[in-house]
């Protein structure tokens, strides 16, 4: 009967720091895909102490069966301890491996060195490495350099549509395989939240490419915008969906007061019950989803009852995917790959205006001592009446912004 192996590291006496080299025993494993569903139950799966001992009894019981890696975390590592590049090797030649970028900064208005750089080792890594797809975040950096600040939305506009098409191609030319994107977790207004689906499926069309539908992503811009799921659900093109995350987050009391709280996507607790009740709504939506993701950040995963807590979501969502019995296909699936050759001949495509606007954002946002005073300095910004349409933010959503780009910003320093 055909196998896939599995490998399982097994951890004894961990130091603190994982490029020191724990004790690792290799064992291999078996798992039998004729008895697998068609939709694998992943994780996302990095080089971090957390996750990796966290995740050590799933690859034991034989129940990881794919994993998503945000390669672009290691691309300045010198050396990739060899038993990491091992488990990436077990199921890259399994066909089970799947990236998940983090620093491109799809939208930036310039096309920059650092972006430059990040397609060179892309394409160099898809060489070494086979990935079954690749995906990038939705929105810009922000930071002086765009490449060390917090993810935020941008306007849907027809500048942004063609630098995010262009960055998409790159992207694919890069990889050489299906290409993503994920929704956004924040946006300034509903408006923006009514407007993301139809945005992705603009952006991905040429390319043939897809989403990943992360479920706590939608559960906060549900619970932000008092959305109705079946109002904002309706908004995205599910026939695009390869990929669907699930996680945890945090909460935070509105500056305004008055009761209002904020969902955050922190990944750094366990996912929620609601975001269990969404995979099982969302699941028979979706007819060519391949992948149901879990992810959480190790920095939420160092006692053992968070360990545990990890192990019992990861079962949870296993059972309710294999729960889940797909109709028959009455034609083959979406294999997401475009559908004539990607053609990046010519300068990446760029705005300098945007690009300004992006800097003074990021710079309004990294040093307002308040909401008011950010609302007061992008009303005479060259933001003001655009396509940022920031007249129109919700000012909860707007203090969100603030605490999000100070938090990174003092990350980085």
């Amino acid at each position: 009967m055909p196998t896939i192996p599995v490998l399982v590291v097994a951890w004894a006496n961990r130091p603190a720091g994982i490029q020191g080299g724990p004790d690792i025993k290799h064992l291999k494993l078996f798992v039998d895909h004729e008895q697998m569903t068609p939709i694998l139950s992943s994780i996302a799966c990095n080089l971090d102490a957390g996750i990796l001992s966290a995740s050590l009894p799933l690859f034991a019981e034989e129940r990881v069966e794919a994993i998503e890696w945000s390669f672009d975390t290691l691309f300045n590592y010198k050396e990739i301890p060899s038993w990491f590049l091992e488990l990436l090797h077990t199921y890259s030649d399994a066909g089970r491996l799947v990236g998940h970028g983090v620093f491109f900064s799809l939208f930036s208005g310039r096309f920059l060195p650092e972006q430059k750089a990040w397609l060179e080792a892309l394409r160099k890594m898809a060489g070494t490495f086979r990935f079954d797809h690749i995906t990038e975040h939705f929105g810009f950096m922000t930071g002086k350099d765009f490449h060390s600040g917090a993810p935020l939305n941008i306007p849907y506009s027809d500048v942004t549509l063609r630098i995010g098409r262009d960055r998409l191609m790159r992207i694919q030319d890069a990889a050489q395989c299906p290409v993503g994107l994920e929704n956004l977790a924040f946006s300034y207004s509903a408006d923006e939240v009514k407007r993301h689906g139809e945005f992705l499926e603009m952006l991905v069309k040429p390319v043939n490419g897809f989403i990943i539908l992360d479920l706590h992503n939608l559960y906060c811009q549900l619970h932000n915008f008092s959305m109705p799921y079946e109002q904002l659900i309706g908004l995205y093109p599910l026939h695009r969906v390869r990929e669907i995350h699930i996680s945890g987050g945090s909460w935070e009391d509105a500056a305004s007061g008055q009761g209002r709280t904020i969902r955050r996507d922190t990944h750094d607790d366990a996912v929620p019950t609601v975001v269990f009740d969404l995979l099982r709504r969302t699941l028979p939506l979706c007819p060519n989803l391949k992948y149901v993701v879990m992810e959480q950040l190790g920095t939420g995963l160092q006692t053992e009852g968070s360990k545990q807590g990890f192990y019992n979501d990861f079962i949870t969502m296993q059972e309710i995917v294999q729960a889940y019995r797909p109709q028959p296909q009455q034609a083959a699936l979406n294999a997401f790959l475009p559908v004539q050759a990607v053609s990046i001949a010519g300068r990446p495509e760029e705005d300098e205006i945007l690009y300004a606007q992006q800097l003074e954002l990021s710079g309004i946002l990294e040093q307002a001592s308040s909401c008011r005073e950010a609302q007061d300095t992008l009303a005479t910004s060259g933001l003001a009446g655009t396509a940022w349409h920031t007249e129109r933010w919700d000012a909860d959503m707007l203090e969100t912004a603030i605490r999000i780009a100070q938090k990174w910003k003092r990350q980085q320093a």
